[in-house]
């Protein structure tokens, strides 16, 4: 298969070839095909959430468990209607406070769901995404679209169209380059099919601004950090799986900055002895206090946004240079942070090295 690729800028949509692109990338959806395009998390790989063949195709491209269900995006409040068998209360407030943008929520599906795109649950997650790209090809399409993130099960995250193309070319029809993403990690999941409201996956969208809207939210606790070895089971099938690796071994050093910063440096200086490639992940604040080769600027500890939107793209670039060992500061200011520390504790295996 030969994968093509399009620039697709919002900018550009004056010029002749805009609506030429999002009609190819259109019909490959309605016939059965597989795009990738960007939203304002992750990049997606897109297939026609109503067609069981399709987004089986989303498996095979990937690698992914078949359990693991997919998130079907949509453009418009009442699909809900259409792809939920009831639609609570709490649905509708939420959607109207926080869509389009990076909150999925999890429902009772209608029959018209296919189990294929559900993993084989009785439930849907449905998400609008805030992309002008992504809002543009679910509109001229008319299909409501599955989509994962565009990269091999158990790797980062894309937040580039390189990334995609890494990862999937030969693999799937279409991959529309939208440029950067604008968070980079993926978006909060919160279930609505029991009486309080549970966050499956934490995101940009954190507990404590849910529980405004809703008065209540708990958090699932087998994505709880601290519950890591009490056998609790996550809820979402998908976050029981290992994601998010780089192929270096990533360890996380948390506790007072200084002492974090003499951990790694002693780290590195061991790695570096016994003769192997290591990386650091820094912040601005600190990235002129390490001693190494390979150090990687995630963002600011003043702009979580920038950590959030460097993480998996710094992940990729220390794979691209083979680094063997990566040692990372924690992030744990405050709930957003402990979203972004949910991406690295899964992608370190949970190494945590406390000093």
């Amino acid at each position: 298969m030969k994968t093509q690729i399009k620039k697709i800028r919002p900018e550009d949509k004056e010029n002749e070839d805009f609506l030429k692109k999002f009609d190819e990338a259109s019909n490959i959806l309605k016939e059965g095909g597989l795009v990738a395009f960007p939203t304002e998390t992750v990049y997606g790989l897109g297939a026609d959430a109503l067609n069981p063949q399709a987004s089986q195709k989303i498996y095979a491209a990937k690698g992914r468990p078949s359990d693991n269900p997919l998130i079907v995006h949509i453009c418009d409040i009442n699909a809900l209607y259409d792809l939920c068998s009831t639609v609570p209360e709490s649905a509708i407030k939420l959607a109207k406070k926080f869509w389009p943008g990076p909150l999925t929520m999890v429902l009772n599906k209608s029959d018209i769901v296919p189990h294929q795109t559900t993993g084989g649950l009785d439930t849907v997650a449905i998400r609008m995404p805030d992309h002008p790209v992504a809002y543009g090809l679910l509109k001229r399409s008319g299909v409501y679209i599955a989509a994962p993130s565009a990269n091999t099960s158990g790797k980062p995250s894309p937040t580039l169209a390189k990334h995609v193309k890494h990862d999937m070319d030969g693999k799937i029809d279409y991959i529309i380059d939208g440029g950067e993403v604008g968070i980079g990690i993926e978006s909060t999941i919160v279930d609505l099919t029991s009486d309080i409201p549970t966050i499956l996956r934490p995101g940009y969208i954190t507990p404590g601004m849910i529980k405004e809207v809703l008065g209540s939210v708990e958090i699932d606790k087998g994505i709880l950090r601290e519950n890591k070895d009490a056998g609790f089971v996550p809820k979402a099938p998908g976050m029981k799986y290992k994601h998010y690796a780089p192929s270096g071994e990533l360890t996380i050093i948390e506790g007072e900055i200084n002492s974090v910063v003499d951990k790694i440096n002693n780290l590195v200086e061991n790695k570096v002895h016994e003769g192997a490639k290591v990386g650091v992940i820094a912040t601005t604040e600190t990235a002129k206090f390490y001693k190494c080769d390979i150090i990687r600027t995630i963002g600011s500890r003043n702009d979580e946004l920038s950590i959030s939107r460097g993480l998996y793209k710094v992940l990729r670039e220390f794979d691209e240079e083979k680094v063997e060992y990566i040692y990372t500061e924690a992030f744990t200011e405050d709930e957003f942070s402990n979203a972004i520390m949910n991406r690295l504790l899964k992608a370190a295996g949970y190494k945590v090295i406390e000093v």
